[in-house]
């Protein structure tokens, strides 16, 4: 079987328009793929120069000639799909340690127009560095060197800014390089002219970006190339859903040009809070509110609970009748309570996607900061609407509760058990707050009802945990004081019964 390449797949080349620090597949699975779709539909005629931090190994992506294959699989709209693209959109891929100098270089090229990063959610942080080595250490040490040479070449021209757009997964992530790279430039001494610079003619967008991407697993990967007849060392592997959502103006929409009337999947809006709540609440809140319990009934993945048919109608009632009337909406097409519904459903057929190991253990970790983040607002704004107990809120944080139980540490590790077919499975609580859950639990028996309401009393009154006391929501602490009683004496699978 040939490997996949230009002689192969032949095609076109296009002038170097953006710098693109990180090579991973979320990169090449939403950003590049996306840009490659443009070039192919004749609106951006641009590629992307790839900078790999981590290592001097460039070797996958040159012999492949910088191709590869994203196949995307999954549920739209309740059908099934299969669709593989061969993106061309990288021209290059440099390696910092060994590469520097060929990217300086490239910040003289008059045609470049963005930057596009996702390092780690630590890679935006600040670290006080000389800028000069060769190349600095962190991302933003790299990002302020590789302005500064631009601002040098271009002799501070307000035509030669750029559009800095990162995709890490950090809150209002724009805000947090730019505050890093303008700390360099005092720390290194880079002078008025420059920070006037970077202050007026380079934008910093803030973007959430959404879609799942992953490398396959050996067997798929073994299929896919069979199916696609060529093998391929950087075989990318996503969902239909996708969404890049960009905090900008008409600069960012004129040079990002990638995005158009014809690309809804990317959206670029003065504010994008609204794609953030919807997210956070909608996708992510629901993930953490169902995640404990499907764990509790012996489910593995999100797909093992979409098709266990209790549990799937539970996911569907809470996500639909209990979060989506609380989530916030503009009242605009696009931002409205319509949009939110679309994405309730469009979420739905995520969580159904059969081609996905999504596993529950891994959404498990930092849950109690997880369930304050993304649920606790939920649950007050539900009151505020409706001044009643949201019951399968009250369900999924009983579960919470129960799969944060451990009984035994070891090693510092504390470890939870369920009963799973008259066996017993344990598993690690990946959890910041597992020693404080650790010794509450000690002060419960499980045939005493009273010390199961003290507990959930005591937790839900901490507002070191919550930023909020929820137990002065009515009802709410009877209710999983209630839920958590059944789900110790009768088990998950009845408990559920009784609500799904």
């Amino acid at each position: 079987m040939s490997q996949l390449n230009r002689s192969t797949h032949p095609a076109p080349e296009f002038p170097e328009k953006i710098l693109q620090f990180g090579t991973g597949v979320l990169l090449r699975g939403l950003p590049d793929y996306l840009v490659h779709k443009a070039n192919a539909a004749g609106r951006f005629n641009g590629s992307i120069v790839v900078v790999k931090s981590t290592d001097g190994q460039t070797d996958e992506f040159q012999e492949q000639d910088n191709l590869y294959t994203v196949a995307v699989r999954g549920i739209r709209n309740g059908q099934s799909v299969s669709e593989t693209t061969v993106v061309s959109a990288i021209s290059r891929v440099l390696a910092a340690q060994t590469q520097w100098e060929d990217i300086l270089r490239l910040a003289r090229n008059p045609a470049l127009q963005i930057v596009i990063s996702n390092t780690t959610e630590v890679g935006l942080n600040y670290v006080e560095e000389s800028i000069f080595q060769k190349p600095p250490q962190s991302f933003p040490g790299k990002l302020t060197a590789f302005l500064y040479e631009r601002f040098r070449s271009v002799g501070g021209s307000k035509a030669k800014g750029l559009v800095v757009v990162p995709t890490e997964l950090v809150t209002d992530n724009g805000l947090v390089l730019r505050d890093a790279v303008e700390r360099l430039s005092t720390y290194n001494e880079l002078g008025k002219l420059f920070v006037k610079w970077l202050k007026f003619h380079v934008r910093f967008c803030n973007t959430l970006v959404d879609r799942i991407v992953t490398r396959p697993t050996h067997d798929a990967q073994q299929a896919l190339q069979t199916e696609l007849g060529y093998e391929d060392n950087l075989l990318t592997f996503t969902e239909p859903y996708h969404l890049w959502a960009i905090e900008g103006d008409d600069r960012v929409r004129q040079t990002l040009s990638f995005a158009d009337a014809s690309t809804p999947e990317i959206i670029i809006e003065e504010d994008i809070n609204f794609y953030k709540e919807r997210k956070l609440r909608i996708l992510n809140g629901t993930h953490t509110l169902t995640m404990p319990l499907g764990y509790l009934l012996g489910l593995e993945t999100v797909a093992d609970e979409m098709n266990q048919p209790a549990m799937s109608r539970f996911i569907e009632s809470l996500m639909l009748d209990e979060i989506v009337p609380t989530v916030p909406d503009y009242g605009v097409p696009g931002m409205d309570k319509a949009a939110v519904a679309q994405f309730a459903h469009d979420v739905l057929d995520r969580f159904r996607n059969p081609h996905l190991d999504h596993l529950l253990l891994k959404i498990s970790f930092q849950q109690t900061a997880k369930m304050q983040a993304r649920n606790v607002a939920t649950l007050q704004r539900y009151y505020e609407k409706f001044n009643a107990v949201p019951q399968r809120m009250a369900l999924g944080f009983a579960a919470y509760l129960l799969f944060m139980r451990a009984l035994r540490e070891e090693e510092g590790q504390f470890i939870g058990e369920i009963s799973v077919n008259d066996g017993l499975i344990s598993y690690p609580i990946t959890d910041e707050k597992a020693a404080y859950f650790y010794g509450d639990w000690q002060t419960v028996k499980i045939d005493d009802s009273a010390t199961v309401q003290a507990f959930v009393k005591s937790v839900l009154s901490d507002a070191t945990l919550w930023k909020a006391d929820l137990s002065t929501l009515p009802g709410f602490v009877d209710a999983v004081a209630g839920y958590l009683n059944l789900l110790l004496t009768q088990g998950a699978e009845k408990t559920l019964a009784g609500v799904a």
